[in-house]
This record gives C-alpha cells, structure tokens and sequence, in this order.
C-alpha cells in the first residue's frame, strides 16, 4: 500500500511506522525469533511486517505466507461452524450435549477445584452447548488447573500439543474425568471447544476437519488453513520456540509430523494459518458474517457471538491468573471489550472490539468502531504441563509477550484523530 493509501485509511504515517519497534528489539534481544504482524483498516490491508527468524537455526526469515501454529485462536473457527449448525436447526444453546456425547451423562463435580478426585458430588443439570461456547462447562484443562485433576489430564488425555487418540476415545476419556466446578457456574478455560469440534463432527455426520474444510475454509478461500502441514508446505512453516528462563536460550518445542490430516485435529487449538488467511476470517466476523460476497452466517447470528455472556460475579474471577476480564467480557467463542477505559490489559480497542489469542502469543482482533483488524503472529510457547497457570507469573523473561501490548497501543496511537 503506498504512502497516499495510507494516510487516507486515517493513519499517521511516520507513527504507523514505529509499530515494528515493540518487537525488533525483542528479536534483537534474542526473546523472539519472529513475527508477522497485519494491520487492515476500511477495506485495506494498510501495512504488512516481517520480522526476523521463522526458523534460528537454518536462518529461513519470516515471510508474509509464513505458516504459523495459531493455538487458541482456533477457538472462534470452531464457534463458527458450531453457529452454522445452530442457523440449521440442528443444536441450540440449550441443549444438553449429552443427545450427541453419552460420554458426559452423570457428570460428577469436585467438591473443591484443587481436591482428591474422589470428592466429588453428582453435577446438578448436564452441559449445555453454551456452556462448551463459554467455558463454563465445568471442564478443565491440565494447565489451567491447579491440584489433582491437573494431572489427571495428562494421564487421560496425554500431551496437550500432540494428542494421539482418536476423537472417540479422547471424549470418553475427558468424560469419565470429575468436572472442576458445576456447569453454568464461572468461566474456566478448558477443553471444551475441542469437545465443540467434535460435536459438530458427529451432529454433520462427518469428520470435524471435513467440516471446516467444505464448510468454511474452502468458500472463503483458506487455503494454507489446516491441522497439519502438508510435506510441500514444511519449508514455510516458523518453528515453535520456548525460552528457558535460567539461560534465555530458545529452544524449539517438538510437535509430530504428519503427512496426511492426524486422527485427532482440536477445535480448540489445532490449526495452523497465515495473516492473510486468518484476515479472512476475521473481516467475515467484522463484516457480520459476509465476506467477498460469501456468507457463513446471519448479521444476527454474529451478533449473538460477539455479546458477552458473563455475569459480573463471573468477571470477578482472574483468568490464568491475570485480570483479564477488567473492561471486557466473553460472547459465544470471542471476548469482546466492554469499557476501553478500563481495558488495559494486553489490548487496545474500542467497546465492541472482539478477539482471541493463543498460546504460543498469537492474536487477533477486529474492531467495530476503527473499522479495524489486527493480527499479530509468533511463535513463543508457554508451558502447558499440569499446573503451569500457578507458575505463569513467576516468569523473569516476559520480553516476547510484553511486546504485543507496545506494539497494540502504537498502532492505536497512529490512528489520526
């Protein structure tokens, strides 16, 4: 996009400028290897950087088609196609997901969150769909617990990077675990948009990849978009870095090579996308589910997904341990900010602003107001072993991921008022 087209989409060009600084000297701090960042306004893409190293040790730069594992930001593609069935008449929030998952009948409840796994009293009504799009199913996941049920994860259900089980198995093993709180009671990030993806699977009568692929990825034009990386692709790929806090070293983090789709593709945090493709998305969400003449989804549909659910009691609560929910709330798969004043923490946008990340510090939002989308890309992983939300904040090397905040607020900042 040239100077001209720049500064008409309201932007300062010399400030726009400034918003590569956050992470190059991260990367120049060796916390990073790298990032793809996008930032589209009206219509736009209006600036596009490519920092560093996809790859440290072949010294491969990161490049704009560089494919990057998005974790979390999974997430919001899997309450699309679960919103796509709703449109159907084939679910509603309401329902009980036992009518597709027999595995999650007589669900039994720990007495308290961090106790013995056989302390539990039976769960007074079962999980709702909503309560899987909100995560307040109960459900858990081995990083985001503290206590035996965190470890119980990991024995049931193995590494949560690189799952091996069949859909099948992995939900009767999720199923015949305790859940952490009562359904409907309080957020608590959990497996259960995995389980979401595969709900929709059987109620399509097709696999859950399938799905996305036919459904969505296919009509909007997706096409680096999936849960493995294809042999012809491998060389675009950014390897996956976790930093060791006694050295700093990166050190990358193994994931299984497939050569074909794996059994197990999670609607939770499975997928690896681009900027570009991601944008598509994300311009359909904005666009309240209309993009390039395709619609996925209803005006109004989109806009039940971009409402919060949370009650203010549930807000209360610290989210990984952090106060995530000041200024902001959670629809059907996406927060959503409700007071930008009070919105500050590892975000900028205007109220109505809706989003996602992901774990290994991946990020998107779209605003409403700014006619905005933002998309930034790395590849910096966090541990998600049993427990790791209670060590989350004794980390001394906090460079790679303070760098998103920076780097929101000076794109803000460029917006010409």
């Amino acid at each position: 996009m040239d100077d001209a087209a720049v500064k008409a989409s309201g932007f300062d060009l010399a400030a726009l400028a400034k918003a590569p600084e956050a992470m190059s000297g991260v990367i120049a701090a060796s916390d990073l290897s790298g990032a793809v960042t996008l930032v589209w306004r009206g219509g736009e893409i209006v600036r596009v950087d490519t920092l560093g190293k996809r790859d440290l040790e072949s010294g491969a730069p990161m490049q704009r088609d560089t494919l990057f594992r998005i974790a979390s930001m999974t997430k919001p593609i899997t309450s699309l196609a679960a919103l796509m069935l709703l449109e159907e008449g084939e679910l509603y929030l309401d329902d009980p997901i036992t009518r597709w998952a027999p595995e999650f009948k007589d669900m039994k409840v720990l007495k308290s969150p961090t106790g013995p796994l056989d302390d539990t009293y039976p769960a007074p009504r079962d999980i709702t769909i909503e309560d899987l799009m909100t995560h307040r199913a109960g459900l858990a996941y081995g990083f985001s617990s503290v206590g035996p049920i965190a470890h119980a994860h990991q024995r049931a259900l193995g590494d949560v990077l690189n799952s091996r089980m069949a859909p099948d198995d992995w939900m009767a093993a999720l199923g015949a675990l305790p859940l952490s709180y009562p359904p409907g009671e309080r957020f608590h990030y959990s497996h259960a948009t995995d389980v979401l993806g595969f709900l929709v699977g059987r109620i399509a009568g097709m696999d859950y990849r399938q799905f996305l692929v036919e459904r969505i990825f296919q009509p909007l034009g997706m096409v680096d978009t999936d849960f493995y990386i294809p042999p012809e692709k491998r060389d675009r790929a950014a390897v996956v870095y976790r930093q060791d806090e006694a050295t700093g070293a990166l050190n990358p983090v193994a994931f299984d090579r497939h050569d074909a789709p794996p059994p197990y593709c999670g609607g939770g945090g499975g997928l690896i996308s681009t900027a570009d493709d991601y944008l598509k998305f994300a311009r359909l969400l904005l666009n309240r589910g209309e993009v390039d003449g395709v619609r996925l989804l209803k005006p109004e549909t989109v806009d039940l997904m971009r409402t919060n659910r949370l009650t203010a009691a549930q807000r209360e609560h610290a989210f990984m341990g952090m106060p995530f929910w000041m200024g902001q709330g959670f629809g059907l798969g996406l927060s959503v900010v409700l007071d930008s004043e009070k919105q500050a923490w590892m975000s900028s946008g205007s109220e109505g602003s809706f989003g996602w990340p992901g774990a290994f510090g991946t990020w998107w939002q779209a605003d409403p107001g700014e006619d905005m989308i933002l998309i930034y890309l790395i590849q910096n992983s966090m541990e998600l072993g049993p427990e790791a939300v209670a060590n989350m904040g004794q980390s001394q090397r906090l460079g790679a991921r303070l760098a998103l905040p920076v780097w929101q607020r000076t794109v803000y900042a460029a917006l010409s008022k």
